[in-house]
């Protein structure tokens, strides 16, 4: 099985570098001419990766169309891109696995759903769980969801992608994967807001627990499995992303704790933080549904400069008390 790769950021990268283990052939389709040329000439994604040399099994294009040539697609690109990246596409009639963490602000669709309206006859998987891609590009050991309706599809992509150090467990909740990845981007945001607030490990700690009863309280309502939000692609990321400034997420929030604005914050990222955009639509949707998630709805505060820092502190720690139960 030939892979593509659909995006040439640091996950992209990071994926290709999984996938051209052994020498296998593997194609990456990449926006920036800079990123093609790095890879074909030097072996290295010098914008987005430096430093990590790359398999020379490798090989970067511009076109699109030449994708064709492979048995199925690993899409990571920005999921507010992901429709038109698809869309454009002459044939995406693929095993397709989503690699990208997000739901679409404008539709508030979960990305399984963008890419089987950008694509009605792809086969589409999803890939997620806690990865830093300078660690899997450089095989460190990690361990990820990988979630089909077709079970078959899981395990022969699983086949093919696992490593010895990309370990792959393999689940049929497509729903639960995705949406542990999308509300963990924008709990990170809050975390990096405590961090950069000094506000301390035990503020950190409960944020995490308190975001994660968010986090299940929301997949359960969209019918996900609890296990799945426990597991790899929900809890695991969640720790993962809330704990280090290698988290874009977390990076923008630790600037906006300090006292940044979000706006100069995110003109100055060259990559995405995606729980910037998926904060605005994932507190729209609880609002709508009546789930209760008072930590994205702070988050969605501070990215949209209604609040500040001090404003949303006060309305969390003000609020009544309450059962731990979720």
């Amino acid at each position: 099985m030939k892979l593509g790769i659909v995006g040439g950021g640091a996950w992209g990268t990071a994926l290709a570098q999984v996938a051209a283990a052994g020498d296998r052939e593997t194609l990456l389709w990449a926006l920036e001419d800079e990123v093609i040329e790095s890879i074909n000439e030097r072996h290295e994604n010098s914008l987005f990766l430096p430093g990590v040399p790359l398999s020379g099994a490798i090989r970067a294009t511009s076109a699109i169309a030449d994708l064709d040539a492979c048995d199925a697609w690993l899409v990571v690109t920005p999921a507010q891109h992901m429709r038109a990246v698809l869309e454009r596409a002459p044939n995406c009639d693929k095993a397709m696995v989503l690699c990208s963490k997000g739901i679409e602000e404008k539709s508030g669709q979960l990305l399984h759903d963008v890419a089987k309206q950008a694509c009605p006859g792809a086969r589409i998987a999803v890939l997620s769980g806690p990865t830093f891609a300078h660690e899997v590009a450089r095989g460190l050991p990690t361990a990820v969801t990988l979630a089909a309706e077709d079970q078959r599809l899981a395990e022969e992509l699983r086949d093919r992608i696992a490593q010895p150090t990309f370990r792959i467990y393999v689940t049929d909740d497509v729903t639960g994967a995705e949406i542990g990845g999308a509300v963990k981007n924008v709990l990170a945001i809050a975390c990096g807001v405590v961090e950069g607030k000094g506000l301390g490990q035990n503020a950190r700690a409960a944020l995490i627990g308190r975001g994660f009863a968010e986090m299940t309280r929301f997949g359960l309502a969209c019918g996900a499995k609890r296990e799945t939000l426990a597991g790899l692609s929900g809890l695991g990321d969640l720790v993962l992303t809330c704990s280090s400034t290698s988290s874009r997420n977390y990076s923008l929030g630790k600037g906006i704790g300090e006292g940044r604005p979000s706006s100069e914050l995110l003109a100055d990222r060259r990559t995405v933080a995606e729980g910037a955009f998926t904060a605005p639509v994932l507190a729209r949707l609880a609002r709508e549904r009546g789930i209760d998630m008072p930590i994205v709805q702070a988050v969605d505060e501070l990215i949209g400069g209604r609040s500040t820092v001090d404003q949303v502190l006060g309305a969390l720690l003000s609020r009544p008390p309450r059962s731990e139960a979720i």
